[in-house]
Protein backbone atom coordinates (compact mmCIF):
# COMPACT_ATOMS: atom_id res chain seq x y z
CA UNK A 1 0.00 0.00 0.00
CA UNK A 2 1.36 3.42 -0.69
CA UNK A 3 1.68 5.76 2.21
CA UNK A 4 1.74 9.72 1.72
CA UNK A 5 4.71 11.46 3.32
CA UNK A 6 4.67 13.30 6.04
CA UNK A 7 5.32 16.93 5.36
CA UNK A 8 4.71 19.39 8.62
CA UNK A 9 6.62 19.69 11.27
CA UNK A 10 5.48 21.06 15.00
CA UNK A 11 6.79 22.74 17.31
CA UNK A 12 5.83 23.02 21.07
CA UNK A 13 6.36 25.93 23.51
CA UNK A 14 5.47 26.01 27.33
CA UNK A 15 4.26 29.35 28.61
CA UNK A 16 5.27 30.45 32.45
CA UNK A 17 3.86 32.09 35.73
CA UNK A 18 6.34 33.80 37.80
CA UNK A 19 6.39 35.70 40.98
CA UNK A 20 6.24 35.11 44.85
CA UNK A 21 1.64 34.70 44.35
CA UNK A 22 2.37 32.99 40.57
CA UNK A 23 0.08 29.82 41.44
CA UNK A 24 -2.89 32.02 42.06
CA UNK A 25 -2.71 31.00 38.29
CA UNK A 26 -3.17 27.37 38.43
CA UNK A 27 -7.11 27.44 38.30
CA UNK A 28 -7.20 29.60 34.83
CA UNK A 29 -4.50 28.01 33.02
CA UNK A 30 -5.81 24.19 33.76
CA UNK A 31 -9.37 24.67 33.15
CA UNK A 32 -9.42 23.14 30.23
CA UNK A 33 -7.58 19.86 31.77
CA UNK A 34 -9.53 18.17 34.19
CA UNK A 35 -10.29 18.94 37.73
CA UNK A 36 -8.58 15.72 39.56
CA UNK A 37 -4.43 16.64 39.91
CA UNK A 38 -1.68 14.72 41.35
CA UNK A 39 1.33 15.97 42.72
CA UNK A 40 4.58 14.03 42.28
CA UNK A 41 8.20 15.38 43.45
CA UNK A 42 10.78 15.18 45.87
CA UNK A 43 9.59 15.30 49.21
CA UNK A 44 11.42 18.73 50.13
CA UNK A 45 10.01 20.42 47.24
CA UNK A 46 6.35 19.20 48.14
CA UNK A 47 6.65 20.08 51.69
CA UNK A 48 7.64 23.66 50.52
CA UNK A 49 4.94 23.63 47.71
CA UNK A 50 2.02 22.35 49.72
CA UNK A 51 0.77 25.53 51.54
CA UNK A 52 0.94 27.44 48.46
CA UNK A 53 -0.10 24.77 46.19
CA UNK A 54 -3.09 23.87 49.16
CA UNK A 55 -4.23 27.99 49.12
CA UNK A 56 -4.04 28.44 45.63
CA UNK A 57 -6.67 25.94 44.95
CA UNK A 58 -8.95 26.74 47.77
CA UNK A 59 -12.58 27.35 46.06
CA UNK A 60 -11.68 26.25 43.09
CA UNK A 61 -12.46 23.51 40.74
CA UNK A 62 -8.98 21.67 41.22
CA UNK A 63 -8.50 18.77 44.04
CA UNK A 64 -5.31 17.62 44.46
CA UNK A 65 -5.60 13.85 45.31
CA UNK A 66 -2.50 12.99 46.43
CA UNK A 67 1.40 13.63 47.36
CA UNK A 68 3.76 11.18 45.54
CA UNK A 69 7.16 11.02 46.41
CA UNK A 70 8.93 10.50 42.58
CA UNK A 71 11.14 7.95 43.92
CA UNK A 72 14.80 9.83 44.26
CA UNK A 73 16.00 9.48 41.14
CA UNK A 74 14.98 9.87 36.91
CA UNK A 75 15.02 6.16 36.09
CA UNK A 76 12.86 4.08 34.26
CA UNK A 77 12.43 1.58 37.33
CA UNK A 78 11.16 4.50 39.10
CA UNK A 79 8.88 6.02 36.20
CA UNK A 80 6.88 2.32 36.12
CA UNK A 81 6.18 2.82 40.26
CA UNK A 82 4.52 6.13 39.39
CA UNK A 83 2.60 4.74 36.20
CA UNK A 84 0.87 1.87 38.85
CA UNK A 85 0.55 4.47 41.69
CA UNK A 86 -3.45 4.54 41.87
CA UNK A 87 -3.95 8.57 42.32
CA UNK A 88 -1.54 8.50 39.50
CA UNK A 89 -3.55 6.39 37.31
CA UNK A 90 -7.16 8.48 38.29
CA UNK A 91 -5.73 11.71 38.02
CA UNK A 92 -6.27 14.52 34.87
CA UNK A 93 -3.38 16.33 34.89
CA UNK A 94 0.04 15.98 36.94
CA UNK A 95 1.58 18.35 38.83
CA UNK A 96 5.51 17.72 38.88
CA UNK A 97 7.40 19.84 41.82
CA UNK A 98 11.01 20.03 42.62
CA UNK A 99 14.19 19.77 41.06
CA UNK A 100 15.47 18.39 37.83
CA UNK A 101 15.00 14.75 38.61
CA UNK A 102 11.91 14.98 39.99
CA UNK A 103 10.42 17.05 36.99
CA UNK A 104 12.35 14.46 34.11
CA UNK A 105 10.54 11.67 35.86
CA UNK A 106 7.26 13.36 35.64
CA UNK A 107 8.15 14.13 31.64
CA UNK A 108 8.40 10.32 31.13
CA UNK A 109 5.47 9.59 33.21
CA UNK A 110 3.19 11.98 31.72
CA UNK A 111 4.35 10.82 28.01
CA UNK A 112 3.72 7.21 28.47
CA UNK A 113 0.57 7.84 30.49
CA UNK A 114 -0.87 10.46 27.57
CA UNK A 115 -1.46 13.23 30.59
CA UNK A 116 -0.89 16.91 30.50
CA UNK A 117 2.03 17.61 32.90
CA UNK A 118 2.03 21.26 34.70
CA UNK A 119 5.65 22.04 36.72
CA UNK A 120 6.54 23.49 40.03
CA UNK A 121 10.23 24.22 39.84
CA UNK A 122 10.74 25.05 43.56
CA UNK A 123 14.55 25.13 42.64
CA UNK A 124 16.33 27.62 40.09
CA UNK A 125 19.04 24.93 39.08
CA UNK A 126 18.24 23.53 35.74
CA UNK A 127 15.94 24.15 32.98
CA UNK A 128 13.70 21.33 33.27
CA UNK A 129 10.56 22.77 33.81
CA UNK A 130 9.79 23.79 30.44
CA UNK A 131 11.66 21.42 28.21
CA UNK A 132 10.93 18.50 25.92
CA UNK A 133 13.70 16.34 27.05
CA UNK A 134 14.95 14.06 30.15
CA UNK A 135 18.02 13.02 31.22
CA UNK A 136 17.50 9.52 32.44
CA UNK A 137 20.28 7.80 34.82
CA UNK A 138 20.65 3.97 36.16
CA UNK A 139 20.14 2.64 39.50
CA UNK A 140 23.77 3.14 39.89
CA UNK A 141 23.14 7.10 39.10
CA UNK A 142 25.33 6.89 36.02
CA UNK A 143 23.81 8.36 33.42
CA UNK A 144 21.87 6.18 31.22
CA UNK A 145 20.55 8.45 28.16
CA UNK A 146 18.10 11.09 27.12
CA UNK A 147 14.56 10.16 26.70
CA UNK A 148 12.16 12.93 24.67
CA UNK A 149 8.49 13.32 24.98
CA UNK A 150 6.30 14.23 22.38
CA UNK A 151 5.90 17.76 23.65
CA UNK A 152 7.21 19.90 26.67
CA UNK A 153 5.10 20.45 30.12
CA UNK A 154 2.37 22.64 28.85
CA UNK A 155 3.04 25.50 31.74
CA UNK A 156 5.44 26.31 34.08
CA UNK A 157 4.54 27.86 37.49
CA UNK A 158 7.75 29.48 39.00
CA UNK A 159 7.27 30.78 42.80
CA UNK A 160 10.19 32.88 43.15
CA UNK A 161 9.95 33.46 47.23
CA UNK A 162 9.82 29.31 47.18
CA UNK A 163 13.64 29.81 45.63
CA UNK A 164 14.28 32.51 47.46
CA UNK A 165 14.30 29.98 50.23
CA UNK A 166 15.73 27.40 48.89
CA UNK A 167 19.81 26.48 49.47
CA UNK A 168 21.84 29.13 47.57
CA UNK A 169 24.06 26.43 46.44
CA UNK A 170 21.29 25.19 44.09
CA UNK A 171 20.80 28.28 42.35
CA UNK A 172 24.45 28.86 42.15
CA UNK A 173 24.57 25.53 40.50
CA UNK A 174 21.76 26.69 38.38
CA UNK A 175 24.04 29.65 37.75
CA UNK A 176 26.94 27.17 36.35
CA UNK A 177 24.30 25.01 34.55
CA UNK A 178 22.90 28.11 32.08
CA UNK A 179 26.04 29.49 31.50
CA UNK A 180 26.45 26.86 29.40
CA UNK A 181 23.92 27.27 26.85
CA UNK A 182 24.90 30.24 24.91
CA UNK A 183 28.01 28.69 24.14
CA UNK A 184 27.62 24.81 23.72
CA UNK A 185 24.55 26.20 21.21
CA UNK A 186 26.72 28.55 19.40
CA UNK A 187 29.35 25.74 18.54
CA UNK A 188 27.48 22.97 18.06
CA UNK A 189 25.24 25.00 15.36
CA UNK A 190 28.66 26.77 13.92
CA UNK A 191 28.80 26.26 10.08
CA UNK A 192 25.06 24.80 10.00
CA UNK A 193 22.40 25.43 8.14
CA UNK A 194 19.70 26.67 9.92
CA UNK A 195 15.98 26.24 9.23
CA UNK A 196 13.30 28.52 11.47
CA UNK A 197 12.95 27.09 14.64
CA UNK A 198 16.83 26.20 15.07
CA UNK A 199 17.43 29.50 13.95
CA UNK A 200 15.08 31.10 16.67
CA UNK A 201 16.71 29.06 19.17
CA UNK A 202 20.08 29.89 18.15
CA UNK A 203 19.60 33.80 18.69
CA UNK A 204 17.89 32.83 21.40
CA UNK A 205 20.99 31.63 23.45
CA UNK A 206 22.59 34.85 23.22
CA UNK A 207 20.32 36.34 25.56
CA UNK A 208 20.96 33.88 28.33
CA UNK A 209 24.64 34.71 29.50
CA UNK A 210 24.16 38.42 29.77
CA UNK A 211 21.72 37.91 32.59
CA UNK A 212 23.69 35.61 34.72
CA UNK A 213 26.84 37.68 35.00
CA UNK A 214 24.60 40.70 35.38
CA UNK A 215 22.50 39.54 38.38
CA UNK A 216 23.69 36.24 39.61
CA UNK A 217 25.77 37.57 42.66
CA UNK A 218 23.24 40.20 44.00
CA UNK A 219 20.37 36.54 43.17
CA UNK A 220 22.72 34.95 45.19
CA UNK A 221 22.98 37.48 48.31
CA UNK A 222 18.95 37.54 48.06
CA UNK A 223 18.51 33.95 48.36
CA UNK A 224 20.70 33.47 50.85
CA UNK A 225 18.35 36.16 52.97
CA UNK A 226 15.45 34.46 51.73
CA UNK A 227 14.12 37.27 49.74
CA UNK A 228 12.42 37.42 46.79
CA UNK A 229 13.95 40.05 44.30
CA UNK A 230 14.19 41.68 40.51
CA UNK A 231 17.51 40.11 40.15
CA UNK A 232 16.40 36.47 41.67
CA UNK A 233 13.64 36.21 38.83
CA UNK A 234 15.57 37.37 36.04
CA UNK A 235 18.44 34.90 36.80
CA UNK A 236 15.62 32.60 37.33
CA UNK A 237 13.55 33.17 34.17
CA UNK A 238 17.39 32.77 32.72
CA UNK A 239 18.18 29.23 33.86
CA UNK A 240 14.55 28.12 34.03
CA UNK A 241 12.89 30.06 30.67
CA UNK A 242 15.55 30.61 28.24
CA UNK A 243 17.31 27.85 28.28
CA UNK A 244 14.60 26.19 28.56
CA UNK A 245 13.20 27.27 25.19
CA UNK A 246 16.88 27.27 23.60
CA UNK A 247 16.70 23.72 24.17
CA UNK A 248 13.32 22.96 22.91
CA UNK A 249 13.72 25.29 19.77
CA UNK A 250 17.79 23.48 18.71
CA UNK A 251 16.87 19.80 19.72
CA UNK A 252 14.97 17.70 17.35
CA UNK A 253 15.43 13.89 17.77
CA UNK A 254 16.00 12.45 14.36
CA UNK A 255 17.05 15.86 12.52
CA UNK A 256 18.95 18.13 14.40
CA UNK A 257 20.86 18.51 17.85
CA UNK A 258 22.66 21.77 18.77
CA UNK A 259 21.28 21.86 22.17
CA UNK A 260 24.77 21.02 23.91
CA UNK A 261 28.55 20.65 23.06
CA UNK A 262 31.47 20.46 25.12
CA UNK A 263 30.61 21.82 28.51
CA UNK A 264 28.31 18.61 29.26
CA UNK A 265 30.85 16.38 28.34
CA UNK A 266 32.92 17.15 30.86
CA UNK A 267 30.11 16.30 33.39
CA UNK A 268 29.25 13.19 31.74
CA UNK A 269 32.98 12.03 32.02
CA UNK A 270 32.97 13.33 35.77
CA UNK A 271 29.99 11.20 36.68
CA UNK A 272 32.28 8.20 36.16
CA UNK A 273 35.26 9.74 38.86
CA UNK A 274 34.31 7.96 42.27
CA UNK A 275 36.01 9.96 44.60
CA UNK A 276 35.02 13.02 43.49
CA UNK A 277 31.44 12.73 43.66
CA UNK A 278 29.48 15.13 45.64
CA UNK A 279 29.87 18.08 43.63
CA UNK A 280 26.43 19.41 41.60
CA UNK A 281 25.53 19.20 37.81
CA UNK A 282 25.71 22.58 37.41
CA UNK A 283 28.89 22.95 39.72
CA UNK A 284 30.98 20.96 37.19
CA UNK A 285 29.48 22.46 33.90
CA UNK A 286 30.86 25.11 34.90
CA UNK A 287 34.27 23.77 34.82
CA UNK A 288 33.57 22.50 31.39
CA UNK A 289 32.30 25.98 29.87
CA UNK A 290 35.64 27.14 30.57
CA UNK A 291 37.15 24.04 28.89
CA UNK A 292 35.34 24.64 25.88
CA UNK A 293 36.38 28.14 25.84
CA UNK A 294 39.65 26.92 26.17
CA UNK A 295 39.38 24.48 23.45
CA UNK A 296 37.38 26.89 21.26
CA UNK A 297 40.28 29.40 21.51
CA UNK A 298 37.88 32.23 23.16
CA UNK A 299 40.58 33.76 25.02
CA UNK A 300 39.13 36.44 26.28
CA UNK A 301 35.92 34.96 26.61
CA UNK A 302 37.30 32.19 29.11
CA UNK A 303 39.01 34.92 30.84
CA UNK A 304 35.84 36.67 31.42
CA UNK A 305 33.54 33.72 32.98
CA UNK A 306 36.34 32.32 34.38
CA UNK A 307 36.90 35.76 36.36
CA UNK A 308 32.70 35.95 36.83
CA UNK A 309 33.21 31.77 37.98
CA UNK A 310 35.36 32.84 40.99
CA UNK A 311 33.61 36.07 42.34
CA UNK A 312 30.73 33.87 42.91
CA UNK A 313 32.85 30.33 44.13
CA UNK A 314 32.37 28.38 40.91
CA UNK A 315 34.93 26.26 39.87
CA UNK A 316 37.97 27.58 38.20
CA UNK A 317 40.67 24.85 38.50
CA UNK A 318 40.48 20.83 38.76
CA UNK A 319 40.83 20.86 42.89
CA UNK A 320 37.78 22.76 42.83
CA UNK A 321 35.91 19.80 41.88
CA UNK A 322 38.30 16.99 43.55
CA UNK A 323 39.73 15.88 40.19
CA UNK A 324 43.79 15.66 39.44
CA UNK A 325 45.05 15.48 35.85
CA UNK A 326 45.64 11.45 36.32
CA UNK A 327 41.52 11.46 36.20
CA UNK A 328 41.23 13.51 32.87
CA UNK A 329 41.59 10.06 30.77
CA UNK A 330 38.94 8.71 32.35
CA UNK A 331 36.55 11.67 31.50
CA UNK A 332 37.57 11.57 27.96
CA UNK A 333 36.93 8.34 28.25
CA UNK A 334 33.68 8.90 29.01
CA UNK A 335 32.89 11.97 26.95
CA UNK A 336 33.91 10.45 23.75
CA UNK A 337 30.54 8.05 24.12
CA UNK A 338 27.78 10.91 24.68
CA UNK A 339 26.05 12.60 22.11
CA UNK A 340 27.19 15.89 23.07
CA UNK A 341 30.95 14.75 21.90
CA UNK A 342 29.70 15.16 18.10
CA UNK A 343 28.22 18.32 18.89
CA UNK A 344 31.31 20.41 17.35
CA UNK A 345 32.37 22.21 14.33
CA UNK A 346 34.60 19.48 13.53
CA UNK A 347 35.22 16.58 15.09
CA UNK A 348 36.00 16.31 18.40
CA UNK A 349 40.07 15.99 19.51
CA UNK A 350 40.81 13.66 22.14
CA UNK A 351 43.46 15.33 23.02
CA UNK A 352 43.09 18.53 22.59
CA UNK A 353 39.69 17.97 24.87
CA UNK A 354 42.45 16.50 27.69
CA UNK A 355 44.77 20.25 27.13
CA UNK A 356 41.74 22.26 27.56
CA UNK A 357 41.21 20.67 31.05
CA UNK A 358 44.34 21.51 31.63
CA UNK A 359 44.76 24.84 30.12
CA UNK A 360 42.28 25.67 32.41
CA UNK A 361 43.35 24.38 35.44
CA UNK A 362 46.61 26.47 35.14
CA UNK A 363 44.86 29.68 34.28
CA UNK A 364 42.96 29.23 37.34
CA UNK A 365 45.68 28.50 39.74
CA UNK A 366 47.40 31.35 37.87
CA UNK A 367 45.04 34.15 38.27
CA UNK A 368 43.51 32.95 41.75
CA UNK A 369 46.20 32.37 44.68
CA UNK A 370 42.71 31.22 46.97
CA UNK A 371 39.85 29.45 45.44
CA UNK A 372 36.95 31.63 47.26
CA UNK A 373 33.93 29.17 48.17
CA UNK A 374 29.92 29.98 48.24
CA UNK A 375 29.39 30.84 51.87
Amino acid sequence: MNQTAVNYSTTYLPSYSVGADCYREIPQVTRHYGTKAVVIGGKTAMAKAKAALTAALQDSPVEILDFVWYGGNSTYQNVEELKKNPAVVAADMVFGVGGGRAVDTCKVVCDQMDKPLFTFPTIASNCAGCTAISVMYNEDDTFREYFYPKQPPLHCFINTQIIAEAPETLLWAGIGDALSKEYEVQLASRGKTLSHTPLMGVQLSRSCTGPLVEFGAKALEDCRRGRDSEALQEVSLSIIISTGLVSNMTNCPGEYYYNSSLAHCVYYGYTTVPHAAGHLHGEVVAYGVLTLLAYDGQKEELERIMRFNHSIGLPVCLADMDLTPDDLAAIADKAETVLEWSCVPQPADRQRFIDAMLECDAMGRRMFAEKKKVS
